[in-house]
C-alpha cells in the first residue's frame, strides 16, 4: 500500500480571513499538483466567505511552473497555472498576497492576479523569466501583466526577462506595499481586516467589471494552449 502524498498547502481560517500557504519543502515549485490544492483551497475560502490570504514557505514565494515536468505536462500544467489566475482574479473576496520571497514567472501572475500584494523587504527577486530561460510568455501572462504593470514596466519585464529587487517590484506593479518580513504576516492581515469592510456584493461586480478584458484575455490564452499555441 502506498503512502499518502504530503500536502503542498495548509489552510488556516481565523477571524473570516482563510491564510493559505504554499509549502513543497523547496521553492514551492506550481506543480499540477500544487496548483490543484491551490484552487481547492480557494473553493474552501469561497465556502466559508472568507478573504484569502497566499503566502509561501520560509522565505519563498513561489518559483513558478514546475520546471521537472516531462514536455507532454506541460499544456495541462499551463492551463492549470492560466485557471488559477482566472479563479484568482474572480475570485469574489478579496485576496491578498504575502510576497516572503522569491515570485517568479507563474509565481509572478500568481502575485499579478491578487487584489492586493504585501511584499518582504530583503534580497530576493520577483520578475517574468520566461525569455532569460528559454521559454515564450503565454498568452494569458501577457494579458495578465499588461492589466498590472505599469506600461514601460510591462513591456521589459515581459521581453527581457529581467528580475526586480522588492523596491522596484513596487514601482513596476508587482508589490502594493513593504514590510520587514517580521511585520509581514501582520501586515498583510491588516490588509485583509481593512478590506473586510468593503461590501462584498459591489467588490465582486466591480472587479468583474474592472478585469472583464484582461479575464477574457486569461480564457483565450487558454483556448490558445488547446489549440496549440500556449
Amino acid at each position: 500500500m502506498c503512502a499518502p502524498m504530503p500536502e503542498l498547502t495548509s489552510y488556516k481560517l481565523d477571524g473570516g480571513i482563510a491564510t493559505v500557504v504554499m509549502d513543497d519543502g523547496k521553492v514551492n515549485a506550481l506543480s499540477p499538483a500544487m496548483l490543484a490544492e491551490l484552487m481547492s483551497a480557494l473553493d474552501r475560502a469561497e465556502g466559508d466567505g472568507a478573504i484569502a490570504v497566499l503566502t509561501g514557505r520560509a522565505s519563498t514565494f513561489s518559483a513558478g511552473f514546475d520546471l521537472r515536468v516531462a514536455p507532454e505536462g506541460w499544456p495541462a500544467m499551463i492551463t492549470a497555472g492560466a485557471r488559477l489566475a482566472e479563479r484568482i482574479m474572480s475570485f469574489p473576496r478579496p485576496v491578498i498576497a504575502a510576497c516572503n520571497g522569491n515570485a517568479i514567472a507563474m509565481g509572478a501572475f500568481v502575485l499579478l492576479s491578487c487584489d492586493y500584494r504585501v511584499g518582504a523587504t530583503g534580497e530576493y527577486k520577483v520578475g517574468l523569466n520566461e525569455v532569460a530561460i528559454g521559454m515564450t510568455v503565454p498568452w494569458f501572462g501577457i494579458s495578465i501583466a499588461r492589466h498590472r504593470l505599469t506600461r514601460p514596466y510591462f513591456d521589459r519585464c515581459a521581453i527581457t526577462g529581467v528580475l526586480l529587487g522588492p523596491d522596484e517590484a513596487l514601482r513596476a506593479g508587482f508589490l502594493d506595499e513593504l514590510a520587514p518580513p517580521e511585520e509581514l504576516s501582520d501586515a498583510a492581515r491588516r490588509a485583509a481586516e481593512a478590506l473586510a469592510a468593503v461590501n462584498p456584493d459591489a467588490h465582486a461586480a466591480t472587479k468583474l467589471r474592472v478585469r472583464a478584458e484582461a479575464l477574457q484575455g486569461v480564457r483565450d490564452g487558454v483556448a490558445r494552449i488547446e489549440r496549440g499555441d500556449p
